[in-house]
């Protein structure tokens, strides 16, 4: 680990490069970044352009993208020898102020644990290919629970049966995408044309291919566009799938929830295990309710889909560089691509 202590240009681009990695809804990235150097402060926002008012109409699945920058961040300032401090939603009177990272220096029994999962932030990246079907050992699954749980998330790994409902929720929620030409629309939005360079949304060539079998629910993203497809191949025969959910529904549980996934992500590519989001059923409020079920008090927001996979994994979706504003002001994020639209559109989660 480097222990760093000055807020020098190479560890503001160390912190913001893993901000920038975080996986995001369509790869919106929806976050801008403000630096004040006098107090060692990192301050995230939201970016209403990036928006995505048919499939998110109240901004959950972006504040929960923010968080997993948020978390991002904490973990590359462990590597550096900080103690991150953060708080979320600071500001009353600054709603797009979704949180705020102060650098400090920590403690002689400060433990920074974080810092184990810098090197996976670079490899983490969502497989839209099969997997082989080969279990996830228990402990692995269960250290993927216990990382939810430190960032005041639960992670449910249901049986077979509970599997299966789940899946056929989200086959529900993506037949009713593909009927819903305002929300295919905003979703094709998000597709990279081959040639069209933008560091938002998802390269074509980066999509998966669909399940031959049916039986595994991936977004459609070009639907009955005539462009190049990858030939349909059958999916793993049992699933392995995780449900994130938070007790409350607030904001500032939805910044948790984000931080939770991007944390659940990281310590199972570092186990070697690849994962996918699915999160149509979520774009319902039916449908979420139902994925819910009889529990009391959840609120979910997502599903891991996880297991091991031969080759690359699939491609990757592009990344856009992060310029922060010195000082406490409203702050700056990447640059828009030069689409001349405000909202473009992605791979479910840009991963």
């Amino acid at each position: 680990m480097t222990q760093t202590r000055e807020l020098d240009a190479a560890a503001v681009h160390t912190l913001l490069a893993a901000a920038v990695a975080a996986p995001s809804i369509h790869n919106t990235q929806p976050w801008r970044f403000g630096l004040d150097p006098d107090s060692g402060t990192v301050q995230v926002r939201a970016d209403r352009r990036r928006q995505l008012p048919r499939a998110d109409p109240l901004r959950r699945a972006q504040h929960m993208s923010v968080g997993a920058a948020v978390f991002n961040l904490r973990v590359a300032a462990e590597h550096l020898g900080w103690d991150p401090v953060v708080r979320l939603r600071p500001a009353v009177d600054d709603p797009d102020l979704l949180a705020t990272v102060r650098l400090s220096c920590p403690t002689a029994d400060r433990h920074l644990s974080l810092s184990g999962l810098y090197d996976a932030v670079e490899r983490r990246h969502t497989s839209r290919m099969p997997f082989t079907g080969r279990p996830v050992p228990d402990p692995v699954v269960t250290e993927m629970i216990g990382a939810a749980r430190a960032e005041g998330a639960h992670l449910d790994v249901p049986d077979i049966m509970g599997t299966r409902r789940l899946l056929h929720l989200t086959e529900a929620a993506e037949t009713r995408n593909a009927a819903d030409p305002a929300g295919t629309g905003e979703m094709r939005a998000w597709v990279t044309p081959p040639g069209e360079r933008t560091p938002y949304g998802i390269p074509l060539n980066a999509l998966g291919p669909r399940d031959a079998s049916g039986r595994m629910p991936v977004r459609d993203f070009t639907g009955v566009l005539p462009v190049p497809r990858l030939p349909a191949v059958r999916f793993e025969r049992h699933a392995q799938v995780a449900l994130l959910w938070t007790s409350h529904d607030r904001p500032e549980d939805w910044l948790r929830a984000g931080q939770a996934l991007e944390r659940v992500l990281l310590a199972a590519t570092r186990r070697g295990v690849r994962t996918s989001v699915l999160h149509q059923a979520m774009e319902w409020p039916d449908l979420r309710a139902a994925v819910a079920g009889a529990r009391r008090r959840c609120s979910p927001h997502l599903l891991i889909r996880f297991g091991y996979g031969s080759g690359s994994g699939g491609g990757r979706t592009p990344r856009a560089s992060a310029r922060p504003v010195a000082g406490p002001g409203p702050g700056a994020g990447a640059r828009r691509p030069g689409r001349g639209r405000d909202q473009g559109q992605g791979q479910g989660w840009a991963h």
